[in-house]
């Protein structure tokens, strides 16, 4: 189904061309002074140039053109040359019929699908989620929903932090305190207990008493260093420890991501990478692009038109240890090996972007990447508290994801507690999904790419731009469609009427825009282009609604009519929240 704009501007530049004018001067935007029009197209102004006319004379000979369409209830030319256009509310009530009927109200989806694999997560095993991991899930579930939804095939990548020191230093502080364990004696020759040896609180103790105790002590950083020389290397025992570590933090990392709604396809980790590192460095060499500076195999990834340094990236250390840069290379290397993606977007911390240039750019130079594919940084700010410093616990330190979620659910729970026709339990339930739409909304609200203030109070608020508040105002619409419904009436086989007031004329042109907000969001990968639009139709329907009697409306093609409306924002609310990644309660 055609986006509304589209149509406008197929009917305005037919009346260019109609004109004498050029066809490019007829498109047409959502008007920057609602108050004058609906639409507007100010192609008159650019046209002026080549013809060497006023303004005014080519959009009066436009208006000309317009005059009595079946489109328009105005088409207006006014001086220097604007010309202001508004929608036949005939004519808008059936574009939403049509929506209507159509499945995914009438959002075309892609032509040629792609596949479209998407990094974001990025947790280290054996660490609990904290604040910081909170925006890269939000963000990257919701790209990934949005892209679904437009009917691409998106493949979701947590690419988990399960390499390197951080492992030494857990093998080393296990050791310490259970040497008698298997794992460490290298004649043992039988089968692994399936068992790991360690619960999730002691794994999250141990990290970070190994990592104190390495800057304290030389001597155990290096039995650290050796203890992941040998995992690397391919110690039994060490790679059995490590198949605990992944399944026990895994187990607990799915459970968190759980609570806030978020999946992943896949779980893959660095550790799933090492395996292509070698003949992808050889390749590099053979191929004239790797070169030993200052005892480490780099790469150039500079270029001409660089304004300013961009340094070499860094495949091998100079004792042959691979770093970062390596794992994520030669991750790139098995995600084209076997899933042929078109694109692949990072959703990471934006400080990280030219860390990104640098691997892009050796990935395409030396091959990795056919040239057709679709390497995609999103870096977002960060969140931080009303102080405008990062995010921190009143202690200071750095606040557990999980202590977070459960925080604002109590936040919610003692707001709906007051509903006293809720039992405690549904009080509770309402209170997480109701949570869960503060914490994203409140993430995803914001341009990725901007630092915003995490404010609690704000966002747990039924008021303001807030998913507490879209959630109310889906409720609202429930409430009202129960009761017609228990009246004993049914509006199946009616549709939407002509509007027969500004603000049920306003709720119809918020609810027209739909499609073209899907197909941009996802076009610039931009989720806060989706809350920004439902606030905008929460505030036409709540608008709507307090002007106009809708349960006492005595003409019953006319109540029916509202109703057809109703559900049409109801449908068009929640597909929106659903590839924000959050729902909305029955009642609250």
């Amino acid at each position: 189904m055609k986006k509304i704009l589209d149509l406008i501007t197929e009917e305005v530049t037919k009346a260019f061309k109609e004109a004498g004018y050029e066809e490019k001067y007829g498109k047409v935007t959502l008007s920057n002074r609602p108050d004058l029009c609906e639409f507007q197209c100010n192609g008159a102004m650019a046209a002026a140039k080549q013809y060497k006319m006023a303004p005014f004379m080519i959009a009066d000979a436009v208006a000309a053109k317009l005059c009595g369409h079946s489109m328009f209830s105005a088409a207006d030319s006014v001086k220097p040359g604007f010309l202001n256009l508004k929608l036949r509310e005939e004519y808008l009530a059936e574009y939403l019929n049509q929506m209507q009927k159509e499945s995914r109200y009438g959002t075309e989806q892609a032509q040629h699908p792609q596949t479209i694999m998407i990094d974001y997560g990025g947790p280290n095993v054996a660490k609990p989620l904290h604040v910081g991991h909170l925006r890269s899930a939000v963000i990257g579930e919701s790209i990934k929903r949005i892209g679904t939804y437009m009917g691409h095939h998106m493949i979701g990548d947590v690419h988990l932090g399960d390499w390197g020191l951080q492992m030494g230093l857990i093998i080393t502080e296990l050791k310490l305190r259970r040497p008698d364990l298997v794992y460490f004696d290298e004649s043992f020759g039988g089968e692994y207990p399936k068992e790991a040896p360690f619960t999730i609180s002691e794994l999250e103790e141990i990290y970070p008493t190994a990592s104190r105790k390495s800057k304290e002590d030389e001597s155990y950083k290096e039995a650290a260093m050796q203890a992941t020389f040998e995992l690397q290397h391919g110690r039994a025992g060490y790679q059995a420890l490590l198949s605990h570590i992944l399944n026990v933090s895994v187990t607990d990392l799915k459970k968190n991501y759980e609570h806030l709604n978020v999946s992943f396809e896949l779980w893959k980790g660095e550790s799933d990478a090492q395996p292509f590192i070698p003949d992808m460095v050889d390749k590099m060499k053979k191929d004239g692009f790797a070169y030993i500076s200052d005892g480490a195999l780099v790469v150039d990834v500079k270029e001409e038109t660089d304004t300013k340094e961009i340094p070499p990236c860094m495949i091998l250390k100079s004792d042959g240890a691979s770093l970062y840069n390596t794992t994520d290379l030669a991750t790139i290397v098995w995600r084209m090996r076997d899933y042929h993606p078109d694109q692949i977007i990072y959703v990471v911390d934006k400080r990280q972007e030219l860390y990104f240039t640098q691997v892009f750019r050796c990935a395409r130079k030396t091959g990795l990447v056919k040239d057709d594919t679709k390497l995609t940084f999103i870096g977002f700010g960060t969140m931080n508290g009303k102080d405008g410093k990062p995010f921190k616990t009143r202690e200071g330190g750095v606040m557990r994801l999980e202590k977070l979620v459960h925080d604002i659910n109590e936040q919610m729970y003692q707001k709906i507690k007051d509903n006293q026709s809720m039992s405690e339990d549904e009080a509770q339930k309402t209170a997480e999904v109701v949570a869960l739409s503060a914490i994203k909304y409140g993430d995803l609200s914001n341009q990725a790419s901007k630092d915003y203030i995490f404010d609690i109070d704000r966002f747990t608020s039924f008021e303001g731009n807030t998913g507490p508040y879209i959630l109310y105002t889906i409720v609202r619409m429930k409430s009202i469609l129960n009761k017609y419904q228990e009246s004993g009436k049914s509006a199946s086989g009616k549709q939407i009427l002509a509007a027969k007031s500004e603000s049920e004329k306003g709720l119809m042109l918020e609810l027209a825009r739909f499609n073209g907000v899907m197909e941009n969001a996802f076009q610039e990968l931009a989720p806060h282009k989706v809350c920004s639009y439902i606030y905008d139709l929460a505030n036409a329907l709540n608008h709507f609604y307090h002007e106009t009697k809708i349960m006492t409306e005595e003409d019953a093609d006319i109540q029916a009519g509202y109703i057809k409306l109703l559900e049409l924002t109801k449908g068009i609310l929640e597909t929106c929240i659903d590839v924000l990644g959050f729902s909305a309660p029955d009642r609250m």
